[in-house]
């Protein structure tokens, strides 16, 4: 075989053998270490030289495009010699490293990059195994000459690893044919390594002449001469220091002669490449002239020619100092070696007092194959389903070269894991011991800060990585707090529980326990009505919030009282289902339409609530359609059906406008769904038809409007010292007759924006017009009264007189100040609570109520309540019905919601740094308006 073919592809491949070769044993030389950039590459010239012919270019070295993780064997078979040479290379040889290099992607970062490189050298460290344990001489090339120390440490790693896989060999190769020897050691013999340097330029010294000249006596030995035996020495001093050599070889991974040289150093390149190449030949010419000479035939002539291809046929120079011992070939140095083998003589490298003698057999090519295609199965590439569980098991073997491989990943691992313990005392400290995602967030960010001034290496981020898992599990092994917030931003203080189903207890001794929500914050709150406060729980809920709560309370007070019952989610299905988000948020407004049907539930004075008159909706607004025709006492305005705001412009009806208000409603929106629920509160962006489970809102009558003492105020506990008058508002009920107030409107209130007819004057107080004065005869004033009640947490409770006022009053008569005011714009949702504690952080009050003090007269006041808890995109929140019309006399209270929360979560109060003013009561919430007396029956004449 002139050529050269893969490991793979000979122990796969059938070679017919010459059958005068064909029993004869077989000797296994193997190739490997390092080469250089540069042309005659010394490991493909030293088969060059072996054997006699051109194998190799000198300038292309190894076809290793088909090489699997940078390492590839080639075998060349000399059947004349009976020498198997098998060449590794490896990333060690320069063109397969810039082959290597190149295929790594630049996106490959250093550590990625770290395990790339260590991938390369595991497999190289089995493909080194692969050729110890089939090879009978093995030769390092090295392209200086210098030894690599770090072959001490490859040599120690290969040796653990063979002990590691040697039962696994031994089970692959137990059906071969081969000796018993062999198959307990896994290997023909103990492999003798020999070592071969390359002259470098700064070593040459003149040939025949002393380096320094100035030596009388001649040297026997040449420079190289001396420079192999310096070699020798220094090799088998580290060897025997790390026990890689010992005394019995048959232990050992490989053997070094005793009594022979092991180390060669080739010389440089000659001053003259062409007396070189002439000697070459000269030697080849007579080679072949002896050939020719011979007459013998047969297999005498086949035993000559073997002899004299192995002796060896160079020519020497005899020319130098006198007495000076001639160097030998490279040939010659392997061949004395080879021979050895092929005599069937062996190697006895033991030393010591009682050297044990080790095993040795020269097997067949047949035999050799056999052997060599069971442990490339099991050692390289596996291609028999039988051999793969063997293949595992070598692969998990491979942890035993890290240590002894990459010294850069070993320091690196002893020192991120010297880090480690910093970074897990530097995330422990000054921690309470329950948490919130937060500050464990912080808390790592420091322990990597510790660990990062401390870890390098490659392994920084595997380390790094598991530093997050040590702290996650720490923190979730009974130091995490519960995560959820209460509807006042609060924190539940227990650690991470399960919220008890309905009919179960809390347990303690559960893991994780179940547990209510509780943030340990506790205020005062008053019930629907106001008479009575008692504790509450920081709510974690809308319902426990706005209406548990309430319930629990109004079973001690205001049970009895009078209320209007907001429109609820009714079921018609045992397991009704919440509207999705998404369909809430893509909804329009639901506030216009007032829900049918629900005036239904309403008891006692609350029937009152309906329109005992049909209502016309003209732009958004309710006006009240009266009986048109002679009424007594009302202006012809009202008789024609209009209506007048006390807040605002007049409201406007005419004959198309009531047909078209006089419409039948959509079937959406007379039938609320009773499928689907709204998980949060009613506002502007719910869509049409759904209602929550509960109502968040209460109306309650507390008694008639004389229920009410303007001299003493509202007789309620927790109110701040003359602070809880209701604010008086005047409204003016029309008694003239409609033939004198033809054309006439004007406000309720009394306002200045009122025009007389022409020709008419209003006589009042020292001739002016348009007052309340005393000289007005034909009206009458009805006088009403609205407070808007704020509420700490600490039950302290205020009515207001303005967005930035308090009332007071110090003494008796009640409020002064009207209250068009506060219904004239909007009241802010949260003022700062006048009495503050010692704390930094402020105190709010909440609007909590609105008392309306609707007097015994023909008027009509309208309740429509909007609240907008925030800053835009905030929508605006608003009763399951609008646009309630309060009956005449009584005392109502309008209790607004403790907490506001849409389908995307709560509405927070606001904190320090947030304005109060994006937190408001719309404007609006009541108009007055005039009702006409219902016509007299119908006298019968007689006639």
């Amino acid at each position: 075989m002139a050529f050269s073919i893969s490991v793979e592809t000979l122990v796969q491949s059938v070679i017919v053998e010459d059958p005068l070769y064909k029993d004869e044993g077989l000797c296994v030389l193997g190739i490997f270490g390092k080469s250089a950039m540069q042309t005659g590459v010394l490991k493909e010239s030293l088969i060059n030289t072996l054997a006699d012919k051109h194998i190799f270019s000198l300038f292309g070295g190894l076809e290793e495009k088909n090489s699997e993780n940078g390492s590839l064997i080639q075998a060349v078979y000399s059947q004349e010699n009976r020498v198997l040479y098998l060449v590794l290379t490896s990333v060690y040889d320069n063109r397969q490293l810039l082959r290597a290099c190149e295929s790594l992607s630049m996106e490959v970062g250093h550590s990625d990059a770290q395990d790339i490189w260590k991938g390369m050298d595991k497999q190289h460290c089995l493909h080194l195994l692969y050729l110890f344990s089939l090879c009978h001489v093995l030769i390092l090339v090295q392209p200086n000459c210098a030894f690599d120390v770090t072959y001490d440490r490859l040599f120690r790693a290969l040796d653990a690893l063979r002990q590691k896989v040697l039962p696994l060999i031994r089970a692959a190769i137990k059906d071969t044919q081969v000796s018993k020897e062999w198959k307990l050691n896994c290997r023909p013999c103990p492999p003798r390594l020999l070592f071969v340097f390359q002259m470098n330029g700064a070593l040459k010294v003149p040939t025949g002449t002393d380096s320094a000249g100035t030596s009388d006596k001649p040297k026997k030995h040449s420079p190289r001469r001396r420079l192999q035996h310096a070699l020798e020495d220094q090799i088998y001093r580290i060897f025997r220091k790390s026990r890689v050599l010992t005394n019995q070889s048959s232990n050992c991974l490989f053997s070094v002669p005793a009594n022979q040289a092991f180390v060669y150093v080739v010389p440089g390149p000659d001053e003259d490449p062409l007396g070189a190449l002439l000697g070459h030949l000269r030697s080849s010419c007579a080679l072949r002239e002896q050939d020719s000479n011979s007459s013998l035939t047969g297999p005498r002539r086949y035993q000559q020619i073997r002899r004299s291809a192995r002796q060896p046929h160079t020519s020497v120079d005899y020319s130098g100092v006198s007495g000076q011992l001639v160097d030998c070939s490279l040939k010659e140095f392997l061949w004395q070696h080879i021979d050895l083998v092929l005599t069937k003589k062996g190697f006895d490298d033991s030393v010591g007092r009682n050297p044990q003698p080790s095993h040795f057999e020269l097997p067949t090519y047949a035999k050799w194959v056999q052997v060599a295609c069971k442990l490339h199965q099991v050692l390289i590439h596996n291609t028999e389903e039988d051999s793969a569980d063997f293949a595992l098991k070598v692969q998990g073997q491979l942890k035993v070269l890290e240590g002894f491989l990459d010294a850069d990943a070993k320091f690196s691992e002893n020192r991120c894991q010297k880090a480690l313990p910093l970074a897990h005392s530097a995330y422990q400290s000054n921690l309470p011991h329950n948490y919130t995602t937060t500050v464990h967030k912080n808390q790592l960010a420091l322990a990597l800060r510790v660990y990062s001034q401390h870890a390098r290496g490659v392994a920084f981020q595997r380390y790094a990585l598991q530093l997050h898992e040590d702290c996650y599990k720490f923190w979730s092994n009974g130091h995490q707090l519960c995560e959820e917030r209460s509807l006042t931003d609060q924190h539940c203080v227990h650690k991470f529980h399960l919220l008890p189903q309905p009919g179960e207890k809390p347990d303690m001794d559960h893991n994780p326990p179940v547990l209510h929500h509780n943030s340990r914050g506790r205020s005062t709150s008053s019930c629907n009505c106001g008479r009575k406060q008692a504790p509450r729980e920081d709510p974690f809920d809308v319902k426990s919030a706005n209406y548990d709560f309430f319930l629990m309370v109004e079973d001690k007070c205001c049970v009895k009282l009078e209320r209007v019952d907001f429109p609820v989610f009714q079921p018609s299905t045992p397991d009704p289902a919440p509207a999705p988000a998404s369909a809430s948020a893509s909804a329009s407004a639901c506030q216009d339409a007032p829900r049918p049907g629900s005036d239904s539930s309403a008891p006692s004075e609350g029937e009152k609530l309906k329109d005992p008159t049909p209502a016309t909706a003209v732009s958004g607004s309710v006006v009240n359609s009266h009986t048109p025709g002679d009424c007594t006492g009302l202006s012809l305005a009202l008789s024609l059906g209009q209506s007048t705001d006390s807040l605002g412009a007049y409201g406007e009806a005419d004959g198309s406008d009531a047909q078209v208000s006089n419409k039948r409603p959509s079937l959406v929106d007379r039938q609320p769904s009773t499928v689907e629920y709204l998980p949060g509160m009613l506002h502007t962006g719910c869509p049409k038809g759904l209602l929550p489970k509960f109502s968040s809102w209460s109306l309650v009558k507390l008694g008639p409007a004389k229920s009410y003492n303007c001299h003493t105020g509202l007789e309620q506990p927790g109110f701040l010292p003359g602070s809880s008058f209701l604010l008086p508002w005047d409204l003016v009920i029309r008694s003239r007759s409609s033939e004198e107030d033809t054309g006439l409107a004007e406000p309720l209130d009394g306002g200045g924006s009122s025009w007389p007819a022409p020709n008419k004057s209003l006589v009042g107080k020292r001739g002016s017009t348009g007052g309340l004065g005393r000289g007005r005869r034909r009206d009458d004033v009805a006088r009403a009264f609205v407070g808007f009640e704020y509420e700490d947490s600490r039950g302290r409770r205020f009515l207001s007189s303005g967005p930035d006022k308090i009332v007071k009053v110090l003494g008796p008569g009640g409020a002064k100040e009207p209250a068009t005011r506060v219904l004239n714009t909007d009241m802010p949702l949260y003022v700062p609570s006048p009495a503050q504690g010692r704390g930094l952080k402020p105190h709010y009050a909440q609007l909590m109520r609105l008392f309306i003090v609707v007097p015994d007269a023909p008027l009509e006041i309208t309740l429509n309540p909007q609240v907008q808890p925030g800053a835009p995109p905030c929508p605006v929140f608003h009763p399951e019905r609008t646009e309630l019309v309060l009956p005449s006399d009584g005392l109502w209270v309008l209790r607004f919601p403790y907490s506001y929360m849409t389908e995307r979560g709560p509405c927070y109060p606001p904190k320090e740094n947030q304005p109060l003013s994006a937190y408001k009561v719309l404007r609006g919430i009541l108009r007055a308006a005039t009702v006409s007396p219902p016509p007299p029956p119908p006298q019968l004449l007689n006639c």
